[in-house]
């Protein structure tokens, strides 16, 4: 990598810099002393993302023309100005502390995290010609109701973190644009006032407590609001990883204490996981409910919880995390009402397995009996084209909306549903199929296959 910056060409090595320090795969990155110095003054110096390099020019035909494509960089000063998901990402890495930008990387080296982006570029697109497609319909229907899009919030916790108006400001452009919201257990706001600004009941996601008293009080707090649907998380059971964030806690202990009760550097073990010593101070509404009932501990968890969770409540149970065709089938036999493949955006078991890798063998044995939701590095409006092939029926985006919410707030949001929708209409007309039922497997050529079952 060194031998590409080496010498004098100091616009050469400025954009390479830029393009570094931009880059979601910095922090798995190995870099000299002097090179980390360069990254980082390269992501809190204007001079080196605002620098406007011209052509010769002697006529005058291109005055301001950039040199290269490199030198259109993704700093926008309004929401307006984003033309991919990826130009609201650069400003909310601009506006974000380290801390929280830590939040959003992978697990351990981050392989799951880049392997969810690089499945994507397995499958290929297979266009037909001569079909009209002047009228676009994206729209899809989860358990009787219609959606403008599949393309739906996930649940995230703790959005106070990325900016005031957290959920709120979510759930307001959810509304707006007709799309599905999510709501994590770990939300910095209560579901009453969510449900109040969405204008509709939310889905609510479930963390459970060993304390079933507990748990349960919030799955009947979740109902009394008039949600319709449980997402119990299956994947975040057990301890994670995290080594970015745990660098960047070790390393800014006086910054994180202003939010955090954390430890000093004497009472901070690094090699612990990641949120060993760390207490929020940031308020969990959910997490607060007070017990339903006598307190009843259920240590271990098999398939027999998921019955316990449908006899509790009158909402649709549906299991997010699955990824493996074996426990598609046992979610199927135990009455899931739908199936959400995830690994958590890479975040916790580091397979190194992308979920678009995962949906083949999910869709297989899944069919259309009950709905599949895909969520993962979904970036580009040719990724949902791709994943609504290989069988879903819905897909998640969740740091795409926080980049859009840290960058400009509500109208960030608005703007990230706008471009991915407006990808994903285009995408359907290019390929000659207007309608979501028509986007089938003859619609790719996929290196992906499923595993056995």
């Amino acid at each position: 990598m060194t031998s590409l910056i080496k010498g004098d060409n100091s616009k050469s090595r400025r954009n390479f810099i830029r393009m570094l320090a931009m880059s979601p795969l910095l922090p798995y990155l190995n870099l000299s002393a002097q090179m980390k110095e360069e990254v980082h003054k390269a992501t809190i110096d204007p001079r080196f993302t605002h620098d406007t390099l011209h052509v010769e020019d002697p006529d005058g035909l291109a005055p301001g023309l950039a040199e290269s494509m490199a030198d259109y960089d993704a700093h926008i000063t309004s929401a307006s100005q984003a033309i991919i998901v990826f130009d609201l990402e650069a400003v909310a890495r601009r506006n974000l502390n380290v801390g929280h930008l830590a939040q959003m990387l992978g697990s351990e080296d981050g392989a799951t995290y880049m392997a969810n982006r690089e499945a994507f570029s397995k499958v290929q697109l297979r266009p037909r010609v001569l079909v009209d497609a002047r009228d676009v319909d994206v729209s899809v229907t989860l358990f009787g109701k219609k959606w403008n899009t599949p393309l739906l919030v996930c649940p995230i916790g703790a959005q106070r973190a990325f900016h005031p108006d957290a959920e709120l400001a979510v759930a307001r452009a959810a509304k707006s644009r007709g799309h599905l919201m999510t709501l994590s257990t770990s939300s910095s706001t209560p579901i009453e006032e969510v449900n109040a600004a969405y204008g509709q009941p939310v889905w609510f996601q479930l963390y459970r407590y060993e304390d079933w008293s507990r748990t349960l009080a919030m799955i009947k707090r979740a109902e009394s609001s008039g949600c319709k649907t449980l997402v119990w998380t299956l994947d975040a059971l057990y301890p994670d990883k995290r080594e970015g964030l745990a660098r960047v806690r070790r390393d800014n202990v006086k910054l994180c204490q202003q939010c955090h009760n954390v430890p000093d550097h004497e009472g901070f073990n690094p090699k612990l996981l990641n949120n060993a010593g760390f207490e929020e101070r940031i308020p969990r509404p959910m997490r607060t409910t007070p017990p339903v009932g006598p307190k009843e501990i259920v240590p271990g968890l098999t398939w027999d919880y998921v019955k316990r969770l449908k006899d509790s409540t009158s909402m649709k149970v549906v299991l997010k995390g699955i990824t493996a065709s074996e426990d598609a089938a046992l979610a199927l036999r135990h009455g899931a009402d739908g199936i959400w493949v995830s690994n958590h955006g890479g975040r916790v078991v580091n397979t190194g397995r992308g979920t678009l890798e995962c949906l083949p063998e999910i869709s297989t044995v899944v069919g259309k009996r009950i709905p599949i939701i895909v969520d993962g590095g979904f970036r580009r409006g040719t990724d949902i084209y791709k994943a609504l092939a290989l069988g879903a029926t819905a897909v998640g985006v969740g740091r795409p909306y926080l980049w859009g919410m840290a960058a400009f707030g509500q109208e960030g949001v608005e703007v990230m549903f706008d471009i991915l929708d407006t990808e994903l209409k285009m995408v359907m007309a290019q390929m000659g199929t207007p309608r979501i039922p028509a986007v089938t497997r003859r619609a790719i050529i996929s290196s992906i296959r499923p595993s056995a079952t």
